[in-house]
Parts: structure tokens; C-alpha cells; sequence
């Protein structure tokens, strides 16, 4: 991949998980789940295609 497209996943990535923690850090009344869900499957989603592509440049 590409060092460009892996820098902005690695920013796309970053700004997801503020979010989540942003989202988390609400009174549980106010949390808006349907959000909080489809944000906790991007960011783990991208952390999965992180690790990849950092394990497989280490095996180069």
C-alpha cells in the first residue's frame, strides 16, 4: 500500500477513535448508539487493515 493512502487512513483512523471517545464520554441517556456502533465497526475495521499492512511490511 501505497505510503500516501496509508498516512490518511492512519488520519481517518485517529479522527474515528476521538470520535468514539467523544461519544463515550456522554451520559449514557445521551449516547446515540446507532452512531456509537457504526463508529466502533470503522474504527476497529481500519485498526484491522493497519496492523495488516504494518505486519506485512515488516516481513519484507
Amino acid at each position: 500500500m501505497p505510503e500516501e493512502v496509508m498516512f490518511i487512513l492512519v488520519i481517518v483512523s485517529m479522527a474515528i477513535w476521538i470520535t468514539v471517545s467523544r461519544e463515550a464520554a456522554k451520559p449514557s441517556k445521551e449516547i446515540n448508539w446507532r452512531k456509537m456502533i457504526t463508529l466502533l465497526s470503522a474504527g476497529s475495521l481500519s485498526a484491522i487493515v493497519i496492523s495488516v499492512t504494518l505486519f506485512q511490511s515488516l516481513s519484507l
